[in-house]
């Protein structure tokens, strides 16, 4: 094979891995509702924390195991740390702001869970991260914003959302107003360019070198940078809704 359909060939490749492909349809009332590999990808991801969920709270003990131990640590950590950073009232968030944090976890690397493939071998199942589809980062943007645009109602009132809009001063009305604009779509890009863009280089990897290399950089492109993306999604959340409540 000639360099040229070699590098078409690993090209294909990895446009095939980013593609988002449509695993079935269902046909009812004579509408037919294509169901993408996304959406199965986030079945799995709901069924595993639904289960998880089952399993650590189905037996809770005054004296607690380890299992109930490190569930109770994350939510006391969840809860400080919410707290410390959006006040008194941030409790009334840590339930959105951990449960979206954990999905996030969960889906970034539910990847890992994928045999590896090369030499010919194709695993009989691809489990790909769900965040890499643009279509997710911006639901869960809106999701947040629109939990921002909410708080702020709540916690200041229209009287005091509006007052907010020119604070400190009149001038700063356009700018404010472009805040709610670029902090949805900041959230949605930062995630999907950091998951698609690692996802990438894990597919160039196993198609070139897909005996050694695959495991030891999944260990950074999956395993650490998911969770980092995760922690960094979860933290400014956590900021934008703080500055709407303060």
């Amino acid at each position: 094979m000639s360099a040229p359909e070699h590098a078409m060939s690993i090209s294909e490749k990895i446009t095939e891995g980013i593609g988002i492909k449509t695993v079935f349809t269902i046909h009812a009332f004579g509408y037919s509702v294509p169901i993408s590999d996304t959406v199965v990808s986030t079945w799995i991801v709901m069924a595993i924390l639904i289960a998880a969920s089952i399993i650590l709270t189905r037996k809770f003990r005054e004296i607690p195991k380890k299992p109930q131990l490190l569930l109770e640590a994350f939510i006391g950590f969840i809860n400080d740390f919410v707290t410390q950073t959006a006040g008194h009232h941030g409790k009334d968030f840590a339930a959105f702001l951990g449960t979206l944090f954990i999905f996030l976890i969960t889906a970034n690397l539910a990847p890992m869970l994928t045999p590896i493939g090369g030499f010919g071998f194709e695993p009989a199942f691809v489990i790909k991260p769900l965040t890499r589809d643009i279509n997710v980062t911006a639901a869960l943007a809106i999701t947040v914003i629109v939990t921002v645009f909410l708080s702020t109602f709540r916690y200041k009132g229209v009287k005091g959302f509006l007052k907010s809009l020119v604070s400190p001063s009149p001038v700063m009305l356009p700018f404010k107003l472009m805040e709610y604009a670029i902090k949805p779509l900041s959230l949605c890009l930062r995630l999907f360019g950091n998951i698609l863009g690692a996802f990438i280089i894990m597919k160039l990897i196993e198609i070139v070198a897909p005996i050694a290399f695959p495991p030891l950089a999944g260990l950074y492109f999956d395993l650490f940078d998911g969770l980092i993306q995760a922690v960094v999604f979860a933290f400014l959340s956590t900021i934008y809704i703080a500055e709407a409540i303060e």
